[in-house]
């Protein structure tokens, strides 16, 4: 490990308890939700305290949860790089696949709330009536027997953006609906060596970001939690499977199923 011990867990929404000497004095007692508290530090939220740079403890305004804002941090971050580091979506074609899932959800509420018409996959047909269609406009699931012809009868010149959870499951269907100069911006895949259609997405102008998100640049990591506090306003929700005390975090671990959607487990601090 890089320190001695480390205290795990990024995200957390809270009251700011004390600062430092150039930061203003008037922000004590203020609510904030909190990212990246142990990306290059020792001690994260999964504490009773933590110490972060003052610009990681955004405002949480008094009318948003404590649950929103501790969901946040990590997935809602990386949503927004996902959906605007290439530039504003407003009137694009967006697909959002695995979008039951922490970042995929919050991508498809930023893409909506940006202006982007959201086409979005989930795993399995089961899974079709969870989908919002507040928010998604086309819902296709992976199961069916051709999800790139699902895909391309809602956008028959192929999709602007691919907001990505397993490349290496989904490159070929991508290549496969990928509008001419599109984005591909994949932030997880299940094989590290990864293998695409080069030369058909070569072709097609196609560009593949990939996304790690305790390195985005500082200011792009400011304005997420600028447009992330705008956009909760009204425009963001999460789903909370359950709320645990912070002495079970190894049971709230037990409880997780990564990707499947079913709900943030969220850790609470007795006051």
């Amino acid at each position: 490990m890089p320190f001695p011990r480390v205290i795990p867990h990024s995200d957390a929404a809270g009251v700011i308890d004390a600062v430092g000497a150039q930061v203003d004095a008037r922000r004590v007692g203020q609510r904030v939700w909190v990212y990246g508290a142990q990306s290059y530090r020792p001690f994260g939220t999964a504490a009773q305290y933590t110490v972060v740079p003052d610009h990681q403890a955004a405002p949480l305004p008094d009318h948003l949860s404590d649950e929103l804002g501790a969901s946040l941090g990590i997935p809602g971050i990386t949503a927004h790089r996902t959906v605007f580091a290439d530039g504003p979506v407003d009137g694009q074609l967006v697909l959002i696949h695995g979008v039951l899932g922490g970042v995929g959800s919050l991508a498809a509420q930023l893409a909506h709330w940006a202006g982007a018409t959201v086409i979005a996959t989930v795993r399995r047909t089961v899974d079709l009536d969870r989908v919002d269609p507040a928010v998604v406009s086309h819902a296709v699931a992976l199961d069916t027997g051709d999800p790139a012809a699902a895909i391309r009868s809602y956008a028959p010149r192929g999709v602007d953006r691919i907001i990505e959870v397993a490349l290496s499951d989904n490159a070929d269907l991508d290549n496969a609906v990928a509008a001419q100069g599109a984005v591909i911006a994949a932030y997880a895949t299940r094989t590290d060596r990864t293998v695409i259609p080069f030369w058909p997405l070569l072709f097609n102008n196609v560009t593949l970001r990939l996304l790690g998100s305790d390195d985005f640049p500082a200011e792009a990591k400011r304005q997420a939690a600028r447009d992330l506090t705008s956009a909760a306003v009204g425009a963001l929700t999460v789903a909370v499977g359950d709320r645990l005390p912070l002495e079970d975090i190894a049971k709230a671990h037990d409880h997780v199923d990564v990707g499947g959607g079913h709900g943030r487990i969220l850790l609470t601090i007795p006051q």
